[in-house]
């Protein structure tokens, strides 16, 4: 069978977001009009669910959920406290196998809370890890981990980067990915003892690695996958996210300032559209939490209904790929020859 014709169920979590519920019921929309092999259970509350559903009825369920994680609650206390959440109980109907994966545009911290949780972790995966997908002008870069793990190890890193290489040639295409380390020079001597050692590790134990990587390579084409630590890797993103925005919304003075710049701007706009419409986290969809029994992608907060769409696609093409499952091969084809770091780096 073709695999985009695939039929797969993906629960979407109706309170994702800063515009829920209405711009993730749109997004839901666009999702079953692009892909009619797609089924959705929506969670949510039941005056929200349960009249989409019905319009929907043929592919669409509700399930009533009567709690919801704002984005500032303590993740892990919401999810063992808040056990009727939209979020929650989305993880655990993936885990009962009802639906092979999970969506939402809410709280980061509670979807890798409640997805570890109920969904698990696949054979042989430390942690998990959220991967993004970076808008380099040459090709998409993966970058990983972007905030599930603040604080890692060598080995940690080690399985980043080899679930991010499944996901790169699953999803993306890439035949034989690069992939490199972030540190703050490209020498094997540079960096932090997390540094040094994860070099030691990457090396000796990761196909296709390409060494360290600089802060000024990331986008450059260099690289297929970029593999950090969480901390580092979320203000990386969150620096990329805010230089872009910053970047346009100087243009947009600089054009409105005078007529010449208006003049300026009517000749370039077009380009400008399609240069930001690159840059939109909405074209990417979401952030696939790698490492679990089954599909979580995280969608951004401020998900519009094509980014929500786009999401619920990147979960179903997860799902159809087979992602968990080639993630759980790789690492137990090579669990036997894990490299160990020599004592002479150890504290």
């Amino acid at each position: 069978m073709d695999k985009q014709r695939k039929p797969v169920v993906i629960v979407v979590d109706a309170l994702g977001g800063d515009s829920a519920p209405d711009v993730v019921l749109a997004g839901v929309s666009l999702a079953l009009a692009a892909d009619e092999y797609l089924d959705v259970v929506l969670t949510g509350p039941a005056d929200v669910v349960e009249p989409f559903a019905q319009e929907h009825f043929q592919r669409v369920r509700a399930v009533a959920t009567t709690e919801f994680i704002d984005m500032d609650e303590h993740p892990a206390h919401a999810v063992r406290t808040k056990k009727d959440s939209s979020i929650v109980v989305g993880c655990k109907l993936v885990a009962k196998g009802e639906a092979q994966g999970f969506f939402s545009a809410g709280s980061t911290g509670a979807c890798l809370a409640a997805a570890t949780l109920h969904i698990g972790r696949a054979k042989g995966v430390i942690r998990p890890a959220i991967a993004s997908l970076l808008p380099s002008p040459v090709s998409p870069v993966v970058l990983t981990d972007i905030g599930a793990n603040a604080d890692a190890k060598p080995e940690y890193l080690l399985q980043f980067a080899k679930m991010a290489r499944v996901y790169a040639m699953r999803i993306l295409g890439i035949e034989h990915p690069r992939t490199g380390l972030l540190n703050i020079g490209s020498e094997d001597t540079k960096g932090s003892q997390l540094a040094l050692e994860s070099f030691q590790l990457l090396s000796a134990g990761l196909e296709g690695f390409c060494g360290n990587a600089e802060g000024t390579d990331i986008l450059a084409g260099d690289f297929d996958i970029i593999v950090t630590d969480g901390f580092t890797g979320n203000v990386t993103l969150k620096t990329i996210e805010g230089t872009a925005k910053t970047v346009f919304d100087q243009l947009k003075q600089v054009f409105s300032a005078s007529l010449k710049g208006k003049l300026a701007a009517a000749a370039v706009m077009s380009d400008l559209r399609e240069l930001k419409g690159r840059l939109d986290a909405n074209n990417t969809g979401g952030a696939p939490l790698l490492g679990l029994k089954g599909a979580c992608i995280i969608g951004h907060g401020s998900s519009s209904a094509v980014g929500v769409a786009n999401g619920i696609a990147v979960a179903a093409s997860f799902v159809r790929e087979g992602i968990a499952e080639h993630i759980a091969e790789a690492l137990a084809s090579e669990k036997s020859d894990e490299p160990q770091v020599q004592s002479s780096l150890l504290p």
